[in-house]
């Protein structure tokens, strides 16, 4: 069986919008803030240029208004331009009718920067389920979006469904098709094998053997990272050690394990890698 092609992602946000520091980094300390997300994303965009690959990258509208040449970078790069939201907000903690007007625009004002139809959605903190936000998919439909990478079929402490389906679905009839992150199942439990702060803290040889397994019967697997997982030079923030941890393992060796990556799998964008399930 020939090698499947992966789908590569980016969560285009800043530093000092991680969940992780909401507490300690609040809204209206945003603007004051210095932004590296601009440059952060071009070396992103530099990397993927020179292994030739297109990914999908998921925007703040928050970035995209700030940052408009940026996004037509990603778009003139043979990117995918989807949506994260506006303002990084929870989608179970905001409601359906907040949600819906967050979800308008942020696609306003990507479509507005980058000339192109928005269809992808990923929630900020994977924060989209069936016991957190089960009215979110049919939301998502009604606003224009096809398909939703919204939900992490594990257990962790902020996020997770772990008793999601592991493959593309569709968790309402009338919703957005759902493209879960990818895992790998050991015992009863999945492991996440998608990115993130994971791929920072494992040897990348497990990893690599998690995908591998994967994509042996033919599966594509999912995978995504944050521009400022390449910054290892970003300010340090005063939060809690859990939080300073997980922000913060790994950046160094980031980008170089990126780069590896690339070398190592086929990758493609969102919408080209699951065309399939996205037209069902």
């Amino acid at each position: 069986m020939s090698r499947p092609t992966n789908a590569m992602s980016v969560d285009v946000e800043d530093w000092f919008q991680v969940q992780a520091f909401a507490s300690v980094i609040g809204r209206d300390a945003w603007e004051s803030l210095p932004r590296r997300v601009e440059a952060n994303t071009d070396r992103i965009l530099a990397l993927f240029a020179e292994a030739g690959v297109r990914a999908t990258f998921f925007t703040l509208g928050w970035v995209a208004e700030r940052h408009p040449a940026l996004i037509r970078r990603i778009v003139a790069g043979g990117h995918e331009l989807a949506s994260h939201g506006y303002g990084h907000e929870l989608v179970h903690a905001i409601g359906p009718e907040r949600f819906r007007a967050d979800l308008r625009r942020a696609k306003a004002v990507l479509e507005d920067a980058g000339g192109v139809a928005v269809i992808g959605y990923r929630a900020p903190t994977f924060s989209i389920g069936r016991r957190s936000a089960p009215w979110a998919h049919a939301v998502l439909a009604e606003e224009g979006h096809r398909y939703s990478s919204s939900v992490f079929p594990v257990r962790h402490d902020l996020y997770g469904e772990p008793d999601a389906p592991r493959g593309p679905h569709r968790p309402d009839p009338s919703g957005v098709i759902e493209l879960p992150m990818t895992t790998v199942r050991v015992g009863r439990r999945n492991l996440p094998c998608a990115g993130g702060g994971w791929f920072r803290l494992v040897p990348y040889a497990l990893f690599r053997a998690g995908l591998a397994r994967v994509n042996a019967d033919g599966t594509p697997g999912l995978f995504y990272f944050h521009p400022w997982e390449v910054d290892p030079e970003q300010p340090r923030v005063a939060a809690g050690r859990l939080a300073r941890f997980r922000h913060s393992v790994g950046l160094a060796a980031m980008e170089g394990r990126v780069a590896r990556l690339l070398r190592d799998f086929a990758w493609g964008r969102m919408d080209q890698v699951f065309a399939a399930a996205i037209a069902a």
